[in-house]
């Protein structure tokens, strides 16, 4: 029993060990850089660093978000596509740089995402292994929202802040979150509010 509890432990020790992040690896697809041009290849990115890099017939090279306006790619580990714009961003009182946001819902209320890898802590109840705390690699998401007059504004997931964007919409906004037992912090949950909200 004790060798098939020490199996266990050890796939899932190295299954957690060998787990990779989009961020991380080479994705199939294209950008397009500020002057209008486009490059396919394979594309790694980087939010925190606002930086992309791209292998294009061999080659690889590195763009920062001051030199792109799009790009997109096919995610290998969320088999999806995913689209994300360089956007100039307020990040101090009156000073604004081009920043990579993902696009993950469009409309007249547009849902931007940034994403990050943290360390989150672990509680473990195993008797075996004597319980106590461990730490793990977690994806982090911050939301934005960006309305039509281009407007981005961060979103700290509170109800009662996301409600405060909704202007005259509000109560029905509230009221369909109720009904349907969503998070304002979850990016599903979220998807779904910003695309109710449109369709009022």
């Amino acid at each position: 029993m004790r060798y098939l509890l020490t199996f266990v432990f050890l796939t899932f020790f190295f299954s957690i060990s060998a787990q990779q992040f989009s961020s991380e690896i080479f994705h199939e697809g294209f950008l397009i850089t500020a002057d209008k041009d486009t490059i396919r290849g394979n594309l790694k990115y980087d939010l925190e660093a606002n930086l992309l890099t791209v292998i294009h017939r061999g080659k690889t090279k590195s763009f920062s978000s001051h030199k792109v306006f799009y790009f997109e790619i096919f995610d290998k580990i969320l088999n999806n596509y995913r689209q994300f714009y360089s956007i100039p961003y307020k990040v101090n009182f009156d000073y604004k740089i081009p920043v990579f946001f993902e696009l993950v819902y469009e409309g007249k209320l547009s849902l931007l995402a940034r994403e990050k890898i943290v360390s989150q802590t672990v509680n473990s109840s195993s008797a075996y292994w004597g319980g106590g705390a461990g730490t793990r690699l977690v994806i982090k998401y911050t939301f934005y929202f960006l309305d039509s007059k281009g407007k981005i504004t961060y979103f700290s997931g509170r109800k009662k802040e996301l409600l405060s964007f909704m202007g005259r919409k509000q109560s029905y906004v509230k009221q369909f979150i109720k009904d349907n037992k969503l998070d304002t912090d979850e990016m599903t949950d979220l998807v779904r509010i910003t695309s109710f909200y449109n369709s009022i």
